[in-house]
């Protein structure tokens, strides 16, 4: 261990022994840690709130976007700064208490909200963006979300990260767990360009004390930063501050530390009505989609730029879409989307259409049916606000993923024809999405980072939502059914072969550790990290020996 290790001073380490200062520390000034920020415009943080069985605000802080999963904690922490979150843990630890956090609320599964846990640890109010001169990066906290990473970044310094395209989506979960977005093959994930994390870590005798863990440290630091690229959010500690450079900047002016987003963006989105779509025409859509991104998949050409999802609706909702981004930057930009929108359609007997305004895609895109060039700002507000299902707070649902190398096996695509038009379910919130991934992605070698899936060329999403309990067995049925049959001969899940390569931890399902559904020899955390995971448990073994911080598919120890 290096000496840096074993002496971290004041500014990477605020420790709390025990239970002892817990309450202590609640409800003071904003640290030491935290004012050497370098930034003149903080918010005065507010005293810690412990909010209880009884308060009015009790039944909004235990359940989270997913309906399905609620829970009845002792106490909900509502917290503003690193050493309130110290101080909390601290406590927790103390008594023995089960704590989970949450920062947006979006987990697909119940991993902050469940029966087990009896502090929650609500990181919304720990939402600031800002630059940071001492690091000579861009401090963001886990409360705040993408939208508003995006808003301030962008008017700020002309800047921006590859995130998630869904605004409402917490930087807590999505960038330890390796977010992607519509930048993705131009930029790469976000965690590309994380250069440090601040985390709350317990160590075995239950001192809680907050570690600067960073890209230029050695030793256990670095594999601290190092499982913050991917590893999931949950397992090592609570994380109370990012700090986004890219890896090749250099210099200190704000504006050359991120990448620039372009000016502009050429938008499209057209559909495909199911009541015309023959079986041939799926089957040559979905091929075509695959075909495409399998030749686009390397780093570098002049379609980085280009990231489309394809949208398998149900037969419910009444049509399939494609909505495609191309970056205005991209050389000869409308050329590339008419030569892939070429390519995608070729020998299908049904054009496409413009979208409906119902369509349950991406919300009402009839707007670009003729493509559109609007600006970056203007279509990311547009995209990542008209997602129904981020929207709408009253859905219960349930997800699962799969990253492809190559594309859909003709036995594959005759699977998703026949589940997405099966009569047993009516819901037009179920769909298969299929999303550009690869180009600058691949660029980075899977040991260089905690996401390990760096040579796939399409990610998929298997999902279904809906509003009322009743309606559980059917949808979820409906969800398994198709996920298993899909990879039937694969053991029902997307192991690491030449075709898949795995599953995204951002779409946890825990449905991947039980026997019944994965009837193959790849355990689950493989299909997340493959050989990342031995690395991950070293990480766990040091920073949370007694797995304090855990939840249904957290890192396991050793």
């Amino acid at each position: 261990m290096s000496r840096k290790e074993e002496q971290p001073t004041r500014r990477s380490v605020l420790a709390v022994a025990g239970g002892a200062a817990g309450a202590s520390a609640l409800g003071l000034a904003r640290p030491a840690l935290a004012a050497s920020s370098g930034t003149t415009a903080e918010a005065a943080p507010f005293a810690a709130t412990a909010v209880r069985p009884g308060d009015p605000r009790y039944a909004d802080l235990t359940v989270g976007l997913n309906q399905r999963w609620t829970s009845s904690p002792d106490r909900v922490h509502l917290v503003s700064t690193t050493e309130q979150v110290v101080g909390v843990v601290a406590e927790a630890a103390a008594a023995k208490r089960r704590v989970t956090v949450r920062s947006g609320g979006h987990c697909y599964e119940e991993f902050v909200y469940n029966s087990d846990v009896d502090v929650i640890v609500d990181m919304s109010e720990m939402n600031r963006v800002y630059f940071d001169a001492d690091k000579n990066a861009f401090a963001v906290e886990p409360g705040a979300n993408l939208g508003d990473i995006y808003d301030r970044l962008y008017r700020g310094w002309g800047v921006t990260v590859p995130g998630g395209m869904c605004y409402s989506v917490g930087a807590g979960g999505h960038v330890a767990g390796g977010g992607w977005g519509l930048l993705c093959r131009r930029d790469g994930l976000i965690v590309d360009h994380l250069y440090a994390v601040e985390v709350v870590t317990v160590d075995r005798s239950g001192k809680a004390r907050a570690v600067v863990a960073t890209r230029d440290d050695t030793g256990r630091l670095h594999d601290l930063w190092w499982a913050h690229t991917g590893g999931g959010g949950g397992t090592f500690g609570i994380v109370t501050r990012y700090w986004f450079r890219s890896p090749n900047a250099s210099g200190t002016d704000p504006s050359a530390l991120l990448p620039k987003p372009p000016a502009e963006v050429l938008v499209s989105a057209v559909s495909w009505p199911w009541a015309k779509m023959k079986q041939a025409d799926f089957t040559t859509l979905v091929r075509n989609f695959c075909t495409w991104h399998e030749t686009h998949a390397e780093p570098g050409g002049n379609t980085a730029g280009l990231v489309s999802l394809l949208n398998l609706n149900h037969i419910s909702g009444g049509e399939i879409g494609l909505l495609t981004q191309v970056t205005g930057d991209t050389p000869d930009a409308d050329a590339v989307l008419e030569e892939y929108l070429d390519h995608v359609t070729r020998g299908m007997s049904v054009s496409p259409e413009r979208p409906s305004d119902n369509s349950s895609d991406h919300g009402p895109l009839a707007n670009f049916f003729v493509p559109r060039r609007w600006s970056w700002l203007k279509a990311t507000h547009y995209l990542g606000t008209s997602n129904q299902v981020m929207t709408n707070p009253t859905l219960r649902g349930d997800q699962k993923s799969a990253y492809h190398r190559r594309g859909f096996t003709e036995a594959q695509i005759a699977t998703l024809y026949e589940h997405l038009r099966a009569g047993q379910l009516d819901n037009p919130m179920a769909q298969v999405v299929v999303s550009s991934y690869g180009a600058q992605v691949n660029a980075v070698a899977p040991g260089d980072t905690a996401q390990a899936h760096r040579d796939s060329t399409f990610k998929v999403l298997y999902q279904t939502n809906w509003t009322e309990a009743e309606d559980d067995a059917v949808n979820l049925a409906w969800l398994r059914g198709l996920y298993r049959d899909t990879y039937a001969d694969k053991g029902g899940v997307p192991v690491p072969d030449e075709q898949t390569s795995g599953c995204f931890v951002n779409y946890c399902d825990i449905d991947l550790g039980n026997a019944r559904y994965n009837t193959s020899s790849v355990p689950w955390h493989d299909l997340y990290w493959g050989g990342n995971y031995a690395r991950l448990q070293r990480a766990k073994a040091y920073w949370d020996p007694a797995d304090f911080f855990r939840h249904g598919q957290s890192v396991r120890l050793p």
